[in-house]
């Protein structure tokens, strides 16, 4: 009898994840991603670096110009672990529907926290910020996503923009009220579903919800001169180990008028620092957004995207090659916050840029399973 007993929790499991991704919604917008087999998950730790990617630059002339090759990665981990467990008696369990009922119940929680994983790390963690001065109603809310990205070289093919429910219906009732007689205008009007390309993003409702506070870290500068990330592939610890360093970030030291009200997900602009085409290099004429990611230690905020600018001294190869801004900030230099008012986010993003890692572990009926 233990040994059915068993069987029959690992087929409630078996039966959990069933269809567990039909209540998916920005995980369907992610790549997903598999590091690999269990036991090489283990081996690595449940972490794994892929390479990003590498961006060139040409030089003038017949004669050749060469120059290293700085190869960088992202590191991917499956850091976060859910899960829901109830324990059922032998009598209990003659209440299938009571058991059905809990297996509905158990996939939606599921699907629930892989979404709003996905969601505050598309929302909080994104670079590129788009400032609204009223709640999103219509076309021209995701034609500013559009501008954004293409004027800093972002390829215009998988882009999406999921907007919470009240943003949402505003756009699809925008949307509807035009005098056209299309399957989109019905589907507005019908469903409050926007899902075709608009502006070259596809937009989808989102069934989460997630605001952020105004900014209220006051009057802030950059304290010293100088601040920014040369990229390289790698790191040496004192030691003499070398391994992988991860260049999408870096530490910023500010001096604010209260630094302890600065939070996670608060953007903002640097004076005289603008944003550059990924390719070109030239000057968009546009300040270059910031999200603060994490305070690691007083007076300094980690700051998302690096910011990495060939005006030192001695520029490499990859200063020239993955510049990002105009001018390193000078010292002193204000910082202006975006997020001015609370509001809801609405994330957007190139589909390859959000990765969704599945985990493994082995489910044993002769371990107690």
């Amino acid at each position: 009898m233990p040994s059915n007993f068993l069987r029959t929790e690992e087929v409630a499991f078996d039966r959990l994840i069933e269809g567990f991704d039909d209540g998916l919604v920005i995980a369907k917008g992610a790549d997903i991603y598999n590091i690999g087999s269990a036991q090489d998950q283990v081996n690595q730790g449940d972490k794994e670096w892929i390479p990003a990617p590498m961006i060139s630059r040409s030089s003038d002339g017949f004669a050749a110009t060469f120059g290293g090759v700085t190869d960088l990665a992202v590191p991917v981990s499956t850091g976060i672990h859910k899960h829901v467990a109830k324990s059922f008696t032998a009598k209990e369990r003659r209440n299938q529907y009571a058991i059905d009922k809990w297996f509905k119940s158990g996939k939606q929680t599921l699907s629930s926290e892989v979404n709003m994983a996905l969601f505050r790390r598309a929302a909080l963690y994104s670079s590129v910020f788009s400032k609204r001065t009223g709640a999103a109603t219509g076309y021209d809310d995701v034609a500013d996503i559009d501008t954004r990205l293409t004027r800093i070289g972002v390829p215009t093919d998988g882009r999406m923009a999921f907007y919470s429910s009240a943003e949402m219906n505003a756009m699809a009732g925008n949307l509807a009220s035009r005098s056209e007689n299309t399957e989109r205008s019905r589907t507005a009007y019908e469903r409050a579903l926007v899902r075709s390309d608009i502006a070259g993003v596809d937009v989808y409702k989102n069934d989460l919800n997630l605001r952020l506070a105004a900014a209220t870290g006051g009057a802030t500068t950059v304290n010293g001169a100088n601040q920014r990330l040369t990229p390289s592939s790698t790191t040496t610890a004192a030691s003499g180990e070398t391994e992988n360093k991860d260049n999408r970030g870096m530490n910023l030291t500010v001096t604010a008028a209260t630094y302890a009200n600065i939070k996670i997900g608060d953007a903002f602009t640097i004076a005289g620092v603008n944003e550059v085409h990924m390719i070109t290099k030239e000057d968009t004429g546009f300040p270059k957004t910031f999200r603060v990611i994490g305070k690691p230690s007083a007076g300094v905020i980690e700051i998302y995207p690096a910011i990495i600018c060939d005006d030192g001294g001695a520029p490499t190869d990859a200063d020239k090659e993955y510049k990002n801004v105009t001018a390193t900030p000078a010292g002193a230099a204000p910082l202006t916050w975006l997020n001015t008012t609370a509001a809801n986010m609405n994330p957007f993003f190139r589909k390859e840029a959000l990765l969704l890692i599945p985990g493994t572990f082995t489910v044993d009926p002769d371990e107690g399973w």
